[in-house]
Protein backbone atom coordinates (compact mmCIF):
# COMPACT_ATOMS: atom_id res chain seq x y z
CA UNK A 1 0.00 0.00 0.00
CA UNK A 2 1.19 3.53 -0.73
CA UNK A 3 1.87 6.31 1.75
CA UNK A 4 -0.89 8.32 0.08
CA UNK A 5 -3.42 5.54 0.76
CA UNK A 6 -2.39 5.47 4.41
CA UNK A 7 -2.87 9.24 4.67
CA UNK A 8 -6.32 8.98 3.08
CA UNK A 9 -7.43 6.39 5.63
CA UNK A 10 -5.96 8.38 8.53
CA UNK A 11 -7.44 11.65 7.29
CA UNK A 12 -9.90 13.34 9.65
CA UNK A 13 -11.88 16.56 9.87
CA UNK A 14 -11.93 18.41 13.22
CA UNK A 15 -15.57 19.16 14.00
CA UNK A 16 -17.17 21.47 16.54
CA UNK A 17 -20.76 20.30 16.77
CA UNK A 18 -23.48 22.38 18.44
CA UNK A 19 -26.91 21.09 19.40
CA UNK A 20 -29.58 23.17 17.68
CA UNK A 21 -31.06 25.73 20.06
CA UNK A 22 -34.61 24.47 19.45
CA UNK A 23 -33.64 21.14 21.06
CA UNK A 24 -31.99 22.58 24.15
CA UNK A 25 -34.32 22.18 27.16
CA UNK A 26 -31.88 22.91 29.99
CA UNK A 27 -29.80 25.82 31.21
CA UNK A 28 -27.03 26.33 30.66
CA UNK A 29 -26.92 24.93 27.14
CA UNK A 30 -24.53 22.01 26.70
CA UNK A 31 -21.09 22.88 25.31
CA UNK A 32 -20.31 21.87 21.73
CA UNK A 33 -18.84 18.45 21.06
CA UNK A 34 -15.32 18.35 19.64
CA UNK A 35 -14.86 15.37 17.34
CA UNK A 36 -12.31 14.13 14.83
CA UNK A 37 -14.47 12.71 12.03
CA UNK A 38 -12.83 10.30 9.55
CA UNK A 39 -12.78 11.67 6.01
CA UNK A 40 -13.93 8.34 4.59
CA UNK A 41 -16.72 8.07 7.17
CA UNK A 42 -20.29 9.37 7.29
CA UNK A 43 -21.84 11.87 9.67
CA UNK A 44 -24.64 9.64 11.09
CA UNK A 45 -21.97 7.26 12.37
CA UNK A 46 -20.98 9.90 14.94
CA UNK A 47 -24.17 9.38 16.97
CA UNK A 48 -22.44 7.18 19.56
CA UNK A 49 -20.07 10.06 20.32
CA UNK A 50 -22.70 12.81 20.30
CA UNK A 51 -25.69 11.26 22.05
CA UNK A 52 -24.03 10.99 25.49
CA UNK A 53 -23.12 14.69 25.39
CA UNK A 54 -26.57 15.96 24.42
CA UNK A 55 -29.04 13.33 25.68
CA UNK A 56 -29.79 15.04 29.00
CA UNK A 57 -31.08 18.20 27.33
CA UNK A 58 -33.10 16.76 24.44
CA UNK A 59 -36.89 17.16 24.36
CA UNK A 60 -39.07 14.02 24.40
CA UNK A 61 -39.23 12.16 21.10
CA UNK A 62 -37.54 9.63 18.85
CA UNK A 63 -33.94 10.23 17.83
CA UNK A 64 -33.37 10.80 14.11
CA UNK A 65 -29.98 12.42 13.75
CA UNK A 66 -29.16 14.91 11.03
CA UNK A 67 -26.69 17.72 10.53
CA UNK A 68 -26.66 21.16 8.97
CA UNK A 69 -24.02 23.68 7.97
CA UNK A 70 -25.05 27.34 7.83
CA UNK A 71 -28.67 26.27 7.47
CA UNK A 72 -28.00 23.67 4.75
CA UNK A 73 -29.04 20.10 5.68
CA UNK A 74 -26.13 17.76 4.93
CA UNK A 75 -26.55 14.66 2.75
CA UNK A 76 -25.75 11.69 4.95
CA UNK A 77 -24.79 9.39 2.05
CA UNK A 78 -21.93 11.69 0.96
CA UNK A 79 -18.65 10.95 2.80
CA UNK A 80 -17.73 13.51 5.45
CA UNK A 81 -14.52 14.53 3.72
CA UNK A 82 -16.35 15.18 0.45
CA UNK A 83 -18.92 17.37 2.21
CA UNK A 84 -16.11 19.39 3.79
CA UNK A 85 -14.22 19.79 0.49
CA UNK A 86 -17.38 20.87 -1.31
CA UNK A 87 -18.94 23.23 1.22
CA UNK A 88 -15.84 24.74 2.81
CA UNK A 89 -14.10 26.28 -0.17
CA UNK A 90 -11.98 28.18 2.32
CA UNK A 91 -11.24 25.37 4.82
CA UNK A 92 -12.76 26.04 8.25
CA UNK A 93 -11.07 24.36 11.19
CA UNK A 94 -12.76 23.27 13.27
CA UNK A 95 -15.74 22.81 10.99
CA UNK A 96 -18.75 24.20 12.83
CA UNK A 97 -21.81 22.02 12.35
CA UNK A 98 -25.21 21.90 13.99
CA UNK A 99 -26.72 18.55 14.98
CA UNK A 100 -30.42 17.77 15.29
CA UNK A 101 -32.10 14.77 16.91
CA UNK A 102 -35.64 15.91 16.07
CA UNK A 103 -37.49 17.38 13.09
CA UNK A 104 -35.92 15.34 10.31
CA UNK A 105 -36.26 17.27 6.99
CA UNK A 106 -37.60 14.42 4.87
CA UNK A 107 -38.45 16.87 2.09
CA UNK A 108 -34.71 17.50 1.62
CA UNK A 109 -32.92 14.39 2.88
CA UNK A 110 -33.38 10.73 2.08
CA UNK A 111 -34.57 8.69 5.09
CA UNK A 112 -31.74 7.49 7.32
CA UNK A 113 -32.24 4.81 9.96
CA UNK A 114 -28.79 5.14 11.44
CA UNK A 115 -25.85 2.83 10.77
CA UNK A 116 -27.88 0.28 8.78
CA UNK A 117 -28.89 2.89 6.20
CA UNK A 118 -25.29 4.06 5.86
CA UNK A 119 -24.02 0.49 5.54
CA UNK A 120 -26.44 -0.43 2.76
CA UNK A 121 -25.75 2.81 0.92
CA UNK A 122 -22.05 1.88 1.06
CA UNK A 123 -22.69 -1.69 -0.18
CA UNK A 124 -24.90 -0.45 -3.01
CA UNK A 125 -22.16 1.98 -4.08
CA UNK A 126 -19.69 -0.91 -4.00
CA UNK A 127 -21.98 -2.93 -6.28
CA UNK A 128 -22.26 0.01 -8.66
CA UNK A 129 -18.49 0.42 -8.76
CA UNK A 130 -18.01 -3.29 -9.41
CA UNK A 131 -20.41 -3.09 -12.34
CA UNK A 132 -18.49 -0.16 -13.83
CA UNK A 133 -15.14 -1.91 -13.41
CA UNK A 134 -15.97 -5.51 -14.33
CA UNK A 135 -19.31 -5.31 -16.11
CA UNK A 136 -21.02 -7.20 -13.28
CA UNK A 137 -21.25 -7.11 -9.50
CA UNK A 138 -21.44 -10.84 -8.79
CA UNK A 139 -18.37 -10.85 -6.53
CA UNK A 140 -19.96 -8.23 -4.29
CA UNK A 141 -23.34 -9.97 -4.40
CA UNK A 142 -21.68 -13.26 -3.44
CA UNK A 143 -19.74 -11.91 -0.46
CA UNK A 144 -20.06 -14.13 2.59
CA UNK A 145 -21.74 -12.63 5.62
CA UNK A 146 -18.51 -12.70 7.68
CA UNK A 147 -16.61 -10.93 4.89
CA UNK A 148 -19.35 -8.32 4.57
CA UNK A 149 -19.27 -7.68 8.32
CA UNK A 150 -15.47 -7.50 8.33
CA UNK A 151 -15.35 -5.16 5.34
CA UNK A 152 -17.86 -2.75 6.86
CA UNK A 153 -16.10 -2.99 10.22
CA UNK A 154 -12.79 -2.04 8.60
CA UNK A 155 -14.43 1.14 7.26
CA UNK A 156 -15.97 1.96 10.65
CA UNK A 157 -12.64 1.44 12.42
CA UNK A 158 -10.34 2.94 9.75
CA UNK A 159 -8.48 -0.37 9.43
CA UNK A 160 -6.77 -0.26 6.04
CA UNK A 161 -4.98 -3.61 6.35
CA UNK A 162 -8.19 -5.52 7.08
CA UNK A 163 -9.99 -3.64 4.33
CA UNK A 164 -7.33 -4.52 1.73
CA UNK A 165 -7.38 -8.18 2.71
CA UNK A 166 -11.17 -8.50 2.42
CA UNK A 167 -11.54 -6.21 -0.61
CA UNK A 168 -8.96 -8.23 -2.55
CA UNK A 169 -11.48 -11.10 -2.66
CA UNK A 170 -13.83 -8.90 -4.69
CA UNK A 171 -11.33 -8.81 -7.59
CA UNK A 172 -12.33 -5.30 -8.52
CA UNK A 173 -9.25 -4.88 -10.62
CA UNK A 174 -6.07 -2.90 -10.62
CA UNK A 175 -5.52 0.41 -12.33
CA UNK A 176 -2.23 0.57 -14.15
CA UNK A 177 -0.14 3.40 -12.73
CA UNK A 178 1.28 5.67 -15.42
CA UNK A 179 3.33 7.64 -12.93
CA UNK A 180 6.65 6.35 -14.25
CA UNK A 181 9.43 7.88 -16.29
CA UNK A 182 9.11 5.27 -19.01
CA UNK A 183 5.47 5.84 -19.81
CA UNK A 184 5.92 4.90 -23.45
CA UNK A 185 7.14 1.43 -22.52
CA UNK A 186 3.78 0.49 -21.04
CA UNK A 187 1.59 1.95 -23.76
CA UNK A 188 1.12 -1.24 -25.70
CA UNK A 189 -1.97 -1.97 -27.68
CA UNK A 190 -3.03 -4.81 -25.41
CA UNK A 191 -2.89 -2.60 -22.33
CA UNK A 192 -5.17 0.00 -23.88
CA UNK A 193 -8.12 -2.36 -24.01
CA UNK A 194 -10.48 -2.91 -21.11
CA UNK A 195 -10.48 -6.37 -19.58
CA UNK A 196 -6.81 -7.39 -19.77
CA UNK A 197 -5.61 -9.65 -16.98
CA UNK A 198 -2.51 -9.07 -14.88
CA UNK A 199 -0.24 -11.63 -13.25
CA UNK A 200 -2.40 -11.88 -10.14
CA UNK A 201 -5.47 -12.83 -12.15
CA UNK A 202 -7.24 -9.54 -11.45
CA UNK A 203 -8.79 -7.57 -14.25
CA UNK A 204 -6.72 -4.59 -15.36
CA UNK A 205 -9.35 -2.04 -16.18
CA UNK A 206 -9.54 1.30 -17.86
CA UNK A 207 -13.06 2.08 -16.57
CA UNK A 208 -13.04 4.20 -13.43
CA UNK A 209 -16.10 4.78 -11.19
CA UNK A 210 -16.29 8.54 -10.54
CA UNK A 211 -18.67 10.72 -8.57
CA UNK A 212 -18.18 14.33 -9.43
CA UNK A 213 -19.76 17.20 -7.51
CA UNK A 214 -19.91 20.18 -9.84
CA UNK A 215 -20.34 23.75 -8.73
CA UNK A 216 -20.34 26.53 -11.32
CA UNK A 217 -19.80 30.25 -10.75
CA UNK A 218 -20.09 33.23 -13.05
CA UNK A 219 -17.98 35.63 -11.00
CA UNK A 220 -14.21 35.68 -10.89
CA UNK A 221 -12.51 35.12 -7.53
CA UNK A 222 -8.85 34.91 -6.65
CA UNK A 223 -9.12 33.93 -3.01
CA UNK A 224 -11.24 31.10 -1.68
CA UNK A 225 -12.64 33.37 1.02
CA UNK A 226 -14.23 35.45 -1.76
CA UNK A 227 -15.89 32.47 -3.45
CA UNK A 228 -19.71 32.36 -3.42
CA UNK A 229 -21.11 30.01 -0.78
CA UNK A 230 -23.16 26.92 -1.60
CA UNK A 231 -26.36 27.54 0.33
CA UNK A 232 -28.67 25.28 -1.65
CA UNK A 233 -28.18 21.79 -3.07
CA UNK A 234 -29.66 22.99 -6.36
CA UNK A 235 -26.36 24.76 -6.94
CA UNK A 236 -24.50 21.43 -7.06
CA UNK A 237 -24.73 18.95 -9.91
CA UNK A 238 -24.08 15.35 -8.86
CA UNK A 239 -22.54 13.52 -11.80
CA UNK A 240 -22.15 9.77 -11.60
CA UNK A 241 -20.31 8.81 -14.76
CA UNK A 242 -17.54 6.28 -15.45
CA UNK A 243 -14.34 7.46 -17.06
CA UNK A 244 -12.67 5.26 -19.62
CA UNK A 245 -8.96 5.91 -19.91
CA UNK A 246 -7.86 6.42 -23.51
CA UNK A 247 -4.21 7.02 -24.30
CA UNK A 248 -3.17 8.73 -27.51
CA UNK A 249 0.21 9.29 -29.15
CA UNK A 250 2.18 8.00 -26.19
CA UNK A 251 0.67 10.56 -23.79
CA UNK A 252 -0.58 9.59 -20.38
CA UNK A 253 -4.18 10.30 -19.37
CA UNK A 254 -4.19 13.18 -16.88
CA UNK A 255 -6.60 14.46 -14.23
CA UNK A 256 -7.30 17.37 -16.57
CA UNK A 257 -8.24 14.90 -19.34
CA UNK A 258 -10.57 13.08 -16.93
CA UNK A 259 -12.43 16.22 -15.83
CA UNK A 260 -12.99 17.27 -19.42
CA UNK A 261 -14.05 13.75 -20.38
CA UNK A 262 -16.67 13.74 -17.62
CA UNK A 263 -17.97 17.19 -18.55
CA UNK A 264 -18.37 17.21 -22.34
CA UNK A 265 -21.08 19.86 -22.10
CA UNK A 266 -18.45 22.32 -20.88
CA UNK A 267 -15.51 21.02 -22.90
CA UNK A 268 -17.12 19.68 -26.12
CA UNK A 269 -13.82 19.31 -27.97
CA UNK A 270 -12.75 16.75 -25.35
CA UNK A 271 -15.97 14.75 -25.24
CA UNK A 272 -15.90 11.00 -25.63
CA UNK A 273 -18.68 8.81 -24.30
CA UNK A 274 -18.71 5.15 -25.20
CA UNK A 275 -22.00 3.68 -26.36
CA UNK A 276 -23.70 1.90 -23.49
CA UNK A 277 -21.85 3.80 -20.77
CA UNK A 278 -23.83 4.66 -17.68
CA UNK A 279 -24.45 8.38 -17.99
CA UNK A 280 -26.26 9.84 -15.03
CA UNK A 281 -26.31 13.57 -14.40
CA UNK A 282 -28.14 14.28 -11.17
CA UNK A 283 -28.87 17.04 -8.78
CA UNK A 284 -27.03 16.47 -5.52
CA UNK A 285 -30.39 16.98 -3.85
CA UNK A 286 -31.40 13.31 -3.92
CA UNK A 287 -29.98 10.12 -5.32
CA UNK A 288 -31.93 9.05 -8.37
CA UNK A 289 -33.33 12.50 -9.10
CA UNK A 290 -32.65 13.38 -12.71
CA UNK A 291 -31.44 16.78 -13.78
CA UNK A 292 -30.68 18.29 -17.14
CA UNK A 293 -29.27 16.08 -19.88
CA UNK A 294 -25.86 17.25 -21.15
CA UNK A 295 -27.39 17.20 -24.61
CA UNK A 296 -29.55 20.15 -23.63
CA UNK A 297 -26.45 22.32 -23.90
CA UNK A 298 -26.07 21.64 -27.61
CA UNK A 299 -27.35 25.09 -28.61
CA UNK A 300 -24.77 26.96 -26.57
CA UNK A 301 -21.04 26.91 -26.32
CA UNK A 302 -19.86 26.62 -22.75
CA UNK A 303 -16.56 28.36 -22.17
CA UNK A 304 -15.36 26.99 -18.84
CA UNK A 305 -12.31 27.52 -16.69
CA UNK A 306 -11.42 24.96 -14.03
CA UNK A 307 -11.06 26.96 -10.82
CA UNK A 308 -10.12 23.97 -8.73
CA UNK A 309 -10.42 20.21 -8.41
CA UNK A 310 -10.40 18.98 -4.82
CA UNK A 311 -9.98 15.31 -3.90
CA UNK A 312 -9.43 14.04 -0.36
CA UNK A 313 -8.71 17.58 0.81
CA UNK A 314 -5.96 18.28 -1.70
CA UNK A 315 -5.93 20.07 -5.03
CA UNK A 316 -3.73 17.96 -7.31
CA UNK A 317 -2.03 19.59 -10.27
CA UNK A 318 -4.21 18.96 -13.30
CA UNK A 319 -1.35 17.33 -15.22
CA UNK A 320 -0.97 14.49 -12.69
CA UNK A 321 -1.58 11.01 -14.16
CA UNK A 322 -5.22 10.12 -13.49
CA UNK A 323 -4.23 6.53 -12.71
CA UNK A 324 -2.17 7.75 -9.74
CA UNK A 325 -5.13 9.76 -8.45
CA UNK A 326 -7.43 6.73 -8.72
CA UNK A 327 -5.00 4.27 -7.13
CA UNK A 328 -4.21 6.51 -4.18
CA UNK A 329 -7.21 8.75 -3.52
CA UNK A 330 -10.32 6.65 -4.13
CA UNK A 331 -12.76 5.92 -1.31
CA UNK A 332 -13.34 2.44 0.15
CA UNK A 333 -16.40 1.80 -2.04
CA UNK A 334 -14.07 2.11 -5.07
CA UNK A 335 -15.46 5.47 -6.21
CA UNK A 336 -13.26 8.48 -6.80
CA UNK A 337 -15.07 11.52 -5.38
CA UNK A 338 -14.11 14.78 -7.08
CA UNK A 339 -15.28 18.27 -6.12
CA UNK A 340 -14.95 20.57 -9.13
CA UNK A 341 -15.58 24.30 -9.40
CA UNK A 342 -15.91 25.83 -12.88
CA UNK A 343 -16.12 29.45 -13.87
CA UNK A 344 -18.55 29.46 -16.76
CA UNK A 345 -19.59 32.03 -19.33
CA UNK A 346 -22.00 31.31 -22.17
CA UNK A 347 -21.71 32.40 -25.76
CA UNK A 348 -23.76 31.53 -28.77
CA UNK A 349 -22.40 28.54 -30.61
CA UNK A 350 -20.71 29.29 -33.92
CA UNK A 351 -22.97 28.15 -36.70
Amino acid sequence: MSEAQKHVWKGAIPLQIHLHESEVTTLPAPPPALVLAPRIGYLPLLISLLKPQFSSTLPPGVDTIWFEYKGLPLKWFIPTGVLFDLLCVEPERPWNLTVHFRGYPSNVLLPCEGEDSVKWSFINSLKEAAYVINGNCKNVMNMSQPDQVELWGSVLNDNLETYRRVASKLKLGTFEDENTENVSSVLTKSEQSTGDTDATGQVKTGRIPVRLYLWTVNEEFDDFEDAPQIDNWDKVSYINRPVEIHREDGKYFSLNDAVKRILPEFFPENSFVSEGDANINQSAGEEGESSSDPGSFCNTLEIAEIKFVRIQGIEPILDIPFSWVVNNLMNPEYFLHMCVCLKVSKANAVQ
